[in-house]
């Protein structure tokens, strides 16, 4: 028998998904958006863990659904995850000023994506779908229209300020 927890993971959590979705293998992506709103990412042991318990799947078939959908994270994600759009209309009316505002605020190291303390992740995009409203900004799920480098790190200061972090 599994532990109940192991590395962070709440398995008894985990069977509540399945168990909500009736551990059909159909419901499989919907399984695993659910896990990652619980942990921020998708575990290596939650996707084993579903492999072994969704009867029909194997862990590697739940990590090549997880790895070929580019809405899943292998990796931890922040409290805050900023979407930068750098389509054409973003990067034209100046999304790279805003995006290395984005950097310099969080101490963000090259390649580096979430920062140290774990609150915020930041990830470029391709399109938003507000060309319109250029340069864009996502955190979470609020649009950020027209954003510039100082209108980026007012925001970034009342969310540090409001998490009581540095």
């Amino acid at each position: 028998m599994t532990e109940t927890i192991s590395k962070g993971i709440d398995f008894k959590k985990i069977d509540e998904i399945l168990q909500s979705y009736d551990y059909n293998k159909s419901y499989l992506i919907a399984m695993l958006q659910k896990v990652q709103e619980v942990y921020r990412y998708l575990p290596e042991d939650a996707m084993t863990y579903i492999g072994e318990h969704v009867e029909g799947l194997s862990p590697a078939t739940v990590y090549g659904v997880a790895t070929f959908y580019a809405q899943f994270s292998l990796e931890p994600k922040g409290k805050y995850e900023i979407r930068v759009c750098d389509g054409t209309a973003c990067h034209v009316r100046g999304s790279m000023p805003v995006l290395n505002a984005i950097k310099n605020k969080l101490k963000l190291k090259e390649g580096q994506t979430t920062c140290e303390n774990g609150l915020f992740s930041l990830e470029i995009v391709s399109c938003l779908g507000a060309c319109g409203l250029a340069p864009v900004c996502m955190i979470n799920d609020k649009v950020y229209p027209q954003m510039t480098s100082d209108a980026i790190s007012v925001i970034l200061d009342t969310l540090i300020k409001e998490e009581g972090a540095n």
